[in-house]
Protein backbone atom coordinates (compact mmCIF):
# COMPACT_ATOMS: atom_id res chain seq x y z
CA UNK A 1 0.00 0.00 0.00
CA UNK A 2 1.01 3.88 -0.38
CA UNK A 3 0.41 6.80 1.32
CA UNK A 4 1.80 10.18 0.70
CA UNK A 5 0.97 13.38 1.97
CA UNK A 6 3.15 15.84 -0.32
CA UNK A 7 1.36 18.63 -1.70
CA UNK A 8 2.31 20.88 1.78
CA UNK A 9 4.95 18.79 2.73
CA UNK A 10 8.12 20.79 4.08
CA UNK A 11 11.37 19.89 5.56
CA UNK A 12 10.34 22.51 8.34
CA UNK A 13 7.26 20.50 9.43
CA UNK A 14 8.00 17.09 7.86
CA UNK A 15 7.86 16.26 11.63
CA UNK A 16 4.60 16.54 11.94
CA UNK A 17 3.40 15.05 8.87
CA UNK A 18 4.95 12.16 10.08
CA UNK A 19 3.29 12.26 13.40
CA UNK A 20 -0.10 13.02 10.96
CA UNK A 21 0.65 9.88 9.06
CA UNK A 22 1.37 7.97 12.27
CA UNK A 23 -1.80 8.35 13.90
CA UNK A 24 -3.81 7.72 10.75
CA UNK A 25 -1.65 4.29 10.49
CA UNK A 26 -2.09 3.07 13.34
CA UNK A 27 -5.96 3.44 13.46
CA UNK A 28 -5.91 1.29 9.80
CA UNK A 29 -3.78 -1.07 11.73
CA UNK A 30 -6.64 -1.51 14.57
CA UNK A 31 -9.35 -2.38 12.21
CA UNK A 32 -6.82 -4.61 10.05
CA UNK A 33 -6.30 -2.16 6.96
CA UNK A 34 -3.04 -2.63 5.74
CA UNK A 35 -1.01 0.65 6.09
CA UNK A 36 2.42 1.39 5.32
CA UNK A 37 5.02 1.98 8.05
CA UNK A 38 6.14 6.01 5.73
CA UNK A 39 4.97 7.99 3.48
CA UNK A 40 6.06 7.96 0.31
CA UNK A 41 8.05 11.36 -0.58
CA UNK A 42 10.11 9.96 -3.92
CA UNK A 43 8.07 8.78 -6.62
CA UNK A 44 5.71 11.46 -8.84
CA UNK A 45 2.24 12.68 -7.81
CA UNK A 46 0.58 11.04 -10.43
CA UNK A 47 2.29 7.32 -9.35
CA UNK A 48 0.80 7.65 -6.36
CA UNK A 49 -2.76 9.06 -7.61
CA UNK A 50 -3.44 6.57 -10.02
CA UNK A 51 -1.90 3.59 -8.20
CA UNK A 52 -4.56 0.74 -7.24
CA UNK A 53 -2.33 0.42 -3.79
CA UNK A 54 -2.84 3.89 -2.79
CA UNK A 55 -4.45 4.42 0.73
CA UNK A 56 -4.48 7.81 1.04
CA UNK A 57 -2.92 10.64 -0.78
CA UNK A 58 -4.00 14.26 -1.19
CA UNK A 59 -4.55 15.74 -4.81
CA UNK A 60 -5.60 19.11 -5.93
CA UNK A 61 -9.28 19.97 -7.35
CA UNK A 62 -7.96 20.59 -11.56
CA UNK A 63 -6.34 17.03 -11.53
CA UNK A 64 -9.60 15.92 -9.75
CA UNK A 65 -11.83 17.32 -11.88
CA UNK A 66 -9.90 16.86 -15.51
CA UNK A 67 -8.48 13.29 -14.82
CA UNK A 68 -8.99 11.26 -11.48
CA UNK A 69 -12.96 11.82 -11.00
CA UNK A 70 -14.41 8.39 -10.94
CA UNK A 71 -11.08 6.65 -10.90
CA UNK A 72 -10.28 7.45 -6.93
CA UNK A 73 -12.81 8.48 -3.51
CA UNK A 74 -12.78 11.83 -1.93
CA UNK A 75 -12.05 11.37 1.75
CA UNK A 76 -12.34 14.90 2.86
CA UNK A 77 -10.98 18.11 2.34
CA UNK A 78 -8.76 19.69 4.86
CA UNK A 79 -9.74 22.61 6.39
CA UNK A 80 -6.72 24.90 6.83
CA UNK A 81 -8.37 28.28 7.98
CA UNK A 82 -7.63 29.97 5.27
CA UNK A 83 -8.79 33.90 5.23
CA UNK A 84 -11.67 34.92 3.68
CA UNK A 85 -12.97 31.43 2.37
CA UNK A 86 -15.33 28.63 3.99
CA UNK A 87 -14.27 25.96 5.79
CA UNK A 88 -11.85 23.45 3.29
CA UNK A 89 -11.48 26.44 0.66
CA UNK A 90 -8.83 28.31 -0.22
CA UNK A 91 -7.79 31.03 -2.85
CA UNK A 92 -4.95 32.12 -5.32
CA UNK A 93 -2.63 35.23 -4.24
CA UNK A 94 -1.19 36.81 -7.45
CA UNK A 95 2.24 37.93 -5.96
CA UNK A 96 4.95 40.21 -7.67
CA UNK A 97 7.68 41.95 -6.81
CA UNK A 98 7.28 44.49 -3.84
CA UNK A 99 9.06 47.36 -5.84
CA UNK A 100 6.80 46.83 -8.62
CA UNK A 101 4.22 49.76 -7.68
CA UNK A 102 1.97 48.82 -11.01
CA UNK A 103 -1.96 49.33 -9.49
CA UNK A 104 -4.22 46.58 -11.43
CA UNK A 105 -3.78 43.24 -12.48
CA UNK A 106 -4.54 44.03 -16.26
CA UNK A 107 -1.12 46.16 -16.07
CA UNK A 108 0.53 42.78 -16.10
CA UNK A 109 -1.88 41.63 -18.59
CA UNK A 110 1.60 41.55 -21.30
CA UNK A 111 4.21 40.54 -18.58
CA UNK A 112 5.77 36.81 -17.67
CA UNK A 113 3.00 34.96 -16.05
CA UNK A 114 5.41 32.45 -13.87
CA UNK A 115 3.05 29.00 -13.23
CA UNK A 116 3.69 25.43 -11.75
CA UNK A 117 1.89 23.58 -14.16
CA UNK A 118 -0.89 23.43 -16.23
CA UNK A 119 -2.89 21.07 -14.00
CA UNK A 120 -2.67 22.84 -11.37
CA UNK A 121 -5.91 24.70 -9.82
CA UNK A 122 -4.26 27.51 -8.18
CA UNK A 123 -1.80 28.25 -9.99
CA UNK A 124 -2.93 27.99 -14.08
CA UNK A 125 -7.08 28.14 -14.23
CA UNK A 126 -7.72 29.76 -11.26
CA UNK A 127 -5.69 32.87 -12.21
CA UNK A 128 -6.48 32.30 -15.60
CA UNK A 129 -10.03 32.24 -15.15
CA UNK A 130 -10.12 35.24 -12.92
CA UNK A 131 -7.86 37.34 -15.82
CA UNK A 132 -10.51 36.18 -18.31
CA UNK A 133 -13.25 37.94 -15.89
CA UNK A 134 -11.37 41.05 -16.23
CA UNK A 135 -10.90 40.74 -19.81
CA UNK A 136 -7.10 39.56 -20.63
CA UNK A 137 -5.31 36.10 -20.45
CA UNK A 138 -1.94 35.51 -19.11
CA UNK A 139 -0.10 34.28 -22.65
CA UNK A 140 3.67 35.00 -21.99
CA UNK A 141 4.29 31.97 -19.87
CA UNK A 142 7.48 30.76 -17.65
CA UNK A 143 6.55 27.15 -16.31
CA UNK A 144 8.48 26.45 -13.00
CA UNK A 145 7.06 23.00 -11.71
CA UNK A 146 6.39 24.20 -8.54
CA UNK A 147 4.83 27.00 -6.71
CA UNK A 148 7.56 27.95 -4.96
CA UNK A 149 9.78 28.14 -7.90
CA UNK A 150 7.30 30.23 -9.32
CA UNK A 151 7.63 32.64 -6.47
CA UNK A 152 11.59 32.86 -6.89
CA UNK A 153 11.41 33.35 -10.36
CA UNK A 154 9.39 36.54 -10.27
CA UNK A 155 11.89 37.60 -7.12
CA UNK A 156 14.58 36.86 -9.46
CA UNK A 157 12.86 38.81 -11.98
CA UNK A 158 12.96 35.90 -14.28
CA UNK A 159 8.76 36.42 -14.16
CA UNK A 160 6.85 39.52 -13.48
CA UNK A 161 3.58 37.86 -11.64
CA UNK A 162 2.61 34.33 -10.26
CA UNK A 163 -0.48 33.11 -8.72
CA UNK A 164 0.57 30.89 -5.88
CA UNK A 165 -1.96 28.89 -3.46
CA UNK A 166 -2.95 30.82 0.06
CA UNK A 167 -1.52 28.56 2.04
CA UNK A 168 1.69 27.73 0.26
CA UNK A 169 2.30 31.58 0.01
CA UNK A 170 1.98 31.38 4.08
CA UNK A 171 4.65 28.72 4.00
CA UNK A 172 6.58 30.75 1.55
CA UNK A 173 6.57 34.17 4.04
CA UNK A 174 7.40 31.80 6.82
CA UNK A 175 10.43 29.77 5.50
CA UNK A 176 11.57 31.50 2.39
CA UNK A 177 14.12 34.73 2.79
CA UNK A 178 13.04 35.70 -0.96
CA UNK A 179 9.60 36.61 -0.28
CA UNK A 180 10.50 39.86 1.42
CA UNK A 181 11.12 40.82 -2.34
CA UNK A 182 7.15 39.76 -3.09
CA UNK A 183 3.67 41.43 -2.41
CA UNK A 184 0.09 40.42 -3.22
CA UNK A 185 -1.10 42.40 -6.03
CA UNK A 186 -4.87 40.34 -5.66
CA UNK A 187 -6.47 37.56 -4.41
CA UNK A 188 -8.63 34.80 -6.98
CA UNK A 189 -12.22 33.98 -5.56
CA UNK A 190 -11.71 30.95 -3.05
CA UNK A 191 -12.31 27.50 -4.82
CA UNK A 192 -12.52 24.28 -2.84
CA UNK A 193 -8.96 22.90 -1.32
CA UNK A 194 -6.65 20.34 -2.24
CA UNK A 195 -8.51 17.07 -0.64
CA UNK A 196 -7.50 13.51 0.54
CA UNK A 197 -7.92 10.60 -1.78
CA UNK A 198 -7.87 7.02 -1.90
CA UNK A 199 -8.16 4.20 -4.22
CA UNK A 200 -11.79 2.44 -4.94
CA UNK A 201 -11.31 -0.44 -3.01
CA UNK A 202 -10.62 1.22 0.04
CA UNK A 203 -13.37 2.67 2.91
CA UNK A 204 -13.15 6.06 2.04
CA UNK A 205 -15.78 7.46 4.77
CA UNK A 206 -13.72 5.32 7.72
CA UNK A 207 -10.53 6.67 6.36
CA UNK A 208 -12.51 9.95 6.45
CA UNK A 209 -12.88 9.23 10.47
CA UNK A 210 -9.21 8.63 10.92
CA UNK A 211 -8.11 10.94 9.84
CA UNK A 212 -10.79 13.54 11.52
CA UNK A 213 -9.72 11.87 14.59
CA UNK A 214 -5.93 12.07 13.43
CA UNK A 215 -6.38 15.70 13.00
CA UNK A 216 -7.45 16.31 16.61
CA UNK A 217 -4.97 13.84 18.62
CA UNK A 218 -2.03 15.60 17.11
CA UNK A 219 -0.41 17.78 19.35
CA UNK A 220 -0.98 21.92 19.46
CA UNK A 221 2.60 22.60 17.88
CA UNK A 222 2.21 19.67 15.54
CA UNK A 223 -1.53 21.27 14.45
CA UNK A 224 -0.28 24.67 14.21
CA UNK A 225 2.72 23.72 11.72
CA UNK A 226 0.56 21.35 9.24
CA UNK A 227 -1.89 24.27 10.19
CA UNK A 228 -4.94 21.83 10.14
CA UNK A 229 -8.04 22.89 11.67
CA UNK A 230 -10.42 20.05 10.63
CA UNK A 231 -11.93 18.15 8.11
CA UNK A 232 -14.79 19.24 5.32
CA UNK A 233 -17.30 16.94 3.34
CA UNK A 234 -17.27 18.49 0.46
CA UNK A 235 -19.29 16.96 -2.45
CA UNK A 236 -17.69 15.75 -6.26
CA UNK A 237 -19.97 17.84 -7.49
CA UNK A 238 -18.33 20.87 -5.77
CA UNK A 239 -15.30 20.28 -7.45
CA UNK A 240 -16.68 19.38 -11.01
CA UNK A 241 -18.25 22.95 -11.20
CA UNK A 242 -15.28 24.70 -10.90
CA UNK A 243 -14.68 26.65 -13.97
CA UNK A 244 -11.92 25.95 -16.46
CA UNK A 245 -10.20 28.95 -18.86
CA UNK A 246 -12.13 29.74 -21.27
CA UNK A 247 -10.18 27.74 -23.86
CA UNK A 248 -11.26 24.45 -22.13
CA UNK A 249 -14.65 24.70 -21.83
Amino acid sequence: MIASLAMYDRREIASATDAFWALIRNACRLRGIEAPEHLERENPFWQVWESDDMLLSQTCGRPYRKRLHGKVQLVGTPDYGQRDCPAGYYRSAFVVRARDHRGFLSDYAKSTFAYNEILSQSGWAAPQTHAEAQGFRFEKLLETGGHVLSAQAVAEGRADIAALDSLTWDMIKRYEPFSLDLRVQEWTEPSPGLPFITAKSQDAALLGNFVERAIDQLDLNQRRALRLKGLVRIPPADYLSVSNPSDED
